[in-house]
């Protein structure tokens, strides 16, 4: 297993699911946690990026926090925010989001230990990248300020920039077979759906 560390992203908005998603209860934890639990299986340290003043359930000691400086830049503010926290302390971080409750750790490895030479590693599935279920090196960070200072936000920027490598779903389903890693939640609709999945009683 290559070591990396591990960045948690929960300070968007959330204006679709009406609530902030790190809060959402998921068995006997809220997303958050649950998140950060799995990612501890495997990576280490882990760093949250939060909102200016958001509140926060509660995590472990190790669990790092830091905040944004402007609030709503996206996800790409917050990978910079995360990986300049991770300087010196690791040389690679996989992204994450915090509404990703079947996350699992073989994928996380899977997409970490596939880097190679690569600056980035990011799933590609039916079309779409996955910019926060990806490994990026720390030392994509200059790039990354580049294209804030241009107001250029969007992930898929990055990766046009810096060495790539694509994982297509042949490249992961043997260890996730319904590929249920790159399953976030948007929605109550679709929050109500996984807990049904899970098992769980829908609020």
């Amino acid at each position: 297993m290559v070591q990396a560390a591990g960045i948690v992203l929960c300070g968007g908005r959330s204006s679709r699911m009406g609530q902030p998603k790190a809060w959402l209860p998921f068995g006997n934890e809220v997303l958050l946690q649950r998140v950060v639990r799995i990612l501890a299986e495997v990576v280490n340290p882990i760093v949250i990026v939060a909102a200016p003043g958001q509140d926060l359930p509660l995590l472990p000691e190790s669990i790092q926090i830091v905040r944004d400086e402007r609030e709503y830049l996206g996800p790409l503010n917050g990978l910079a925010e995360g990986l300049a926290a991770l300087d010196g302390l690791a040389e690679t971080a996989y992204l994450s989001s915090c509404d990703v409750p079947f996350l699992r750790p073989a994928f996380v490895g899977r997409v970490v230990e596939s880097l190679g030479d690569s600056s980035i590693c990011m799933p590609e599935v039916g079309g779409y990248k996955h910019p926060l279920a990806a490994a990026y090196r720390i030392g994509v960070v200059p790039v990354v300020r580049r294209l804030l200072a241009e107001n250029r936000l969007r992930p898929a920027y990055l990766a046009d920039l810096v060495p790539t490598r694509v994982l297509r779903e042949g490249d992961l389903v043997d260890v996730d077979p319904d590929l249920s890693s790159l399953r976030n939640l948007n929605t109550p609709e679709e929050y109500d759906r996984a807990l049904r999945d899970a098992g769980q009683r829908v609020r």
